[in-house]
């Protein structure tokens, strides 16, 4: 069996030294003159396509949500290098199920020396980029038959010590690019690319189909029906911290804590969390957002109750931005408490490998463990008491719990309820679906709510109390 392996690794080897007699390089740039890729400096295509919201899935065996454009329109600047993206919208199919805000009508993204890899990747994994950057560095080749179609597979190494894959067919047009990414949740996750029906436009072929994929599902569907080829840009800066995005990073400066009441403790600021001191250890309620984020609450917490272990974790959902610090916890020994809808899948991801970004549990490699949650589940100790209940009858998320201390009159809630940035700010002319959800679901439980604590904490810090929730319903009373 072991001469056998040492005979494939042979084939292997000698097909990646030379395809046809070609070099990698010669093959980038025999694709890159046929695409038309050798002049190109700016190009914009646009046409109407779908995004999906990575991480916001209604359950673990669902696919991104949608969100439908009747024109999306991407403009992208390879010298500077920059992108812009401009959208205009469709109204959001009836009874949409899932998390995730509707993409803004424009966004756009500058690199420079700070940008993280995986931020810069819309540009880097167009044909086009993906040809500069493996001209840029050291490709080298496979061949390899996809579907019935033999093709040029040509791979470099990112910054983030990836490979990039790009499969390029004999006609010299790119199908395919794919690489790796980290995520705080998913691991080493796969990015690709499919490029199809090419069309000439102003001598470049441009795919006049293109899917982009994260995680097992698309992320975007477009057909092309127009494309400008090195018209101005006119991408101007700045981008926020060279383009990072939303929720990676530092935590927020100035992490601190208000005490609530005897032995419960408000963690802020940005996504809270809320720890509670339980006799056989400590609760706390959100692993949200980012490594960075829960290594943030972990240290707060363990300044406001000292020598005393984290036992349990409670998820509210398994949306990416509320658990993605699930796992600085679980190296911790920390319990996950999840509802039952995401147990089978947590257990999947956590096993799923951290080599690109080695994260504190790839390192110590803690057991994970899960315990679930129905409509309700009761931790108390005597002295405290925190009932866990399923939001009943909310489109956003299968699993979305939220936690009830009845002794300190304190509901904690992830997305129900986003408070305004200023508590006077007027109300929604009609109120949000999910907002009276959360106010039905506390009426039909008859729980005495006095304080809120949304995981999307208002700036300012304030206290918000169930007035708040009442005025944006426009509702008295609970009962």
């Amino acid at each position: 069996m072991f001469k056998k392996t040492l005979f494939v690794l042979a084939i292997v080897s000698s097909v990646t030294l030379t395809v046809g007699g070609q070099d990698a390089r010669s093959v980038v740039a025999a694709a890159s003159k046929a695409m038309g890729a050798d002049q190109l400096k700016t190009i914009q295509y646009s046409g109407p396509g779908t995004e999906y919201s990575f991480g916001q899935a209604y359950n673990p065996g669902a696919p991104w949500p949608a969100w439908k454009n009747k024109s999306y329109t991407r403009t992208i600047d390879f010298d500077a290098p920059a992108l812009r993206v401009e959208r205009v919208a469709d109204a959001p199919e009836p009874g949409r199920k899932g998390g995730g805000l509707q993409p803004g009508a424009m966004q756009q993204l500058i690199v420079n020396a700070n940008t993280p890899w995986a931020a810069q990747l819309p540009i880097w994994i167009t044909p086009y980029g993906f040809l500069r950057q493996a001209a840029a560095n050291t490709p080298t080749m496979t061949s390899q038959t996809v579907g019935g179609k033999k093709y040029t597979v040509v791979t470099f190494i990112a910054p983030n010590k990836a490979k990039v894959n790009g499969y390029i067919g004999a006609d010299n047009m790119i199908d395919k690019v794919e690489t790796w990414m980290d995520t705080p949740v998913l691991g080493d996750t796969l990015y690709e690319a499919v490029y199809s029906s090419y069309k000439d436009f102003g001598g470049v072929k441009v795919p006049t189909r293109i899917t982009e994929q994260q995680g097992d599902y698309p992320t975007l569907e477009m057909t092309v029906v127009d494309a400008k080829i090195n018209a101005p840009a006119n991408i101007a800066p700045p981008q926020r911290g060279g383009g990072a995005p939303a929720g990676g990073g530092a935590p927020p400066a100035g992490t601190s804590s208000q005490k609530l009441g005897d032995g419960v403790f408000l963690i802020l600021p940005g996504y809270a969390a809320l720890a509670v001191d339980m006799k056989d250890g400590i609760v706390v309620i959100e692993g949200p957002q980012s490594d960075a984020r829960a290594e943030a609450i972990i240290a707060e917490v363990k300044k406001d109750i000292p020598n005393k272990a984290i036992r349990y974790v409670v998820n509210t959902h398994g949306h990416f931005d509320h658990s993605s610090g699930l796992r600085p916890f679980v190296a911790e020994g920390a319990t996950i408490m999840t509802h039952q809808v995401n147990k089978g899948y947590f257990e999947k991801i956590f096993a799923r490998p951290h080599t690109l970004n080695p994260d504190r549990l790839a390192q110590n490699k803690a057991k994970v463990n899960v315990e679930t949650v129905g409509d309700k589940k009761v931790l108390t100790d005597g002295t405290h008491t925190i009932e866990l209940y399923r939001t009943q009858g909310t489109n956003h998320n299968e699993g979305l719990l939220f936690a009830y201390l009845p002794k300190e009159k304190i509901l904690v809630e992830a997305d129900s309820f986003n408070p305004p940035a200023q508590a006077d700010a007027p109300p929604a002319a009609t109120p949000s679906p999910a907002n009276v959800n959360l106010l039905d679901n506390i009426s039909r439980l008859k729980l005495d709510v006095e304080t809120i604590v949304p995981i999307h904490y208002p700036p300012d810090g304030r206290k918000v109390t169930i007035a708040e929730l009442k005025r944006a319903v426009g509702a008295r009373s609970t009962n």
